[in-house]
């Protein structure tokens, strides 16, 4: 999941990098995108919430943090 993670995260900030309303925005609203997308992934493949494992679960809490996280500084 780290590994994943990592990997969503560098094509989110390439993505980012090349949109039209700014740096900011833009990663703001595919961070925003990739934490809904995770939750419906995680509940589609019906993983436990609170696993032993990382899941899609925790990636759509590491998704949403830093969502608010470039909404603050934005």
């Amino acid at each position: 999941m780290i590994v994943r993670f990592f990997v969503r995260m560098i094509v989110l900030v390439v993505f980012a990098d090349f949109g039209s309303i700014g740096f900011g925005r833009s990663l703001a609203a595919l961070l925003w995108m990739s934490t809904i997308l995770s939750a419906v992934i995680g509940a589609m493949r019906r993983e436990p919430l609170l696993d032993a494992v990382l899941n899609h679960w925790d990636e759509t809490v590491a998704y949403a943090a830093l969502c608010c996280l470039v909404m603050g500084f934005d």
